[in-house]
């Protein structure tokens, strides 16, 4: 049950960047998205990661995983499209 928990909550929470990235790549314009909090979001995301693979985790390793290489991509957009 506990890990079925970390496997849907990796599900939402990766597939909630999906959307930006899309209207990001669409659009061509960052104006409204914020570089430091990009920044600092990849900085987590990317601890987060390192975590689940301390700990083994396979939800946290993929969730985090996926979701680092799609903020990744919205902060390299929001840097060329600046």
């Amino acid at each position: 049950m506990t890990e079925a928990v970390g496997f849907i909550a990796a599900v939402l929470t990766t597939t909630a960047f999906v959307p930006q990235f899309i209207k990001v790549w669409k659009t061509r314009s960052t104006q409204s998205i914020s570089l430091r909090m990009y920044l600092m979001l990849c900085t987590g995301v990317l601890l987060w990661l390192v975590y689940g693979f301390e700990i083994r985790s396979l939800p946290v390793i993929l969730a985090n995983g996926v979701t680092l290489v799609l903020t990744l991509a919205i902060l390299v957009l929001k840097i060329r499209y600046k």
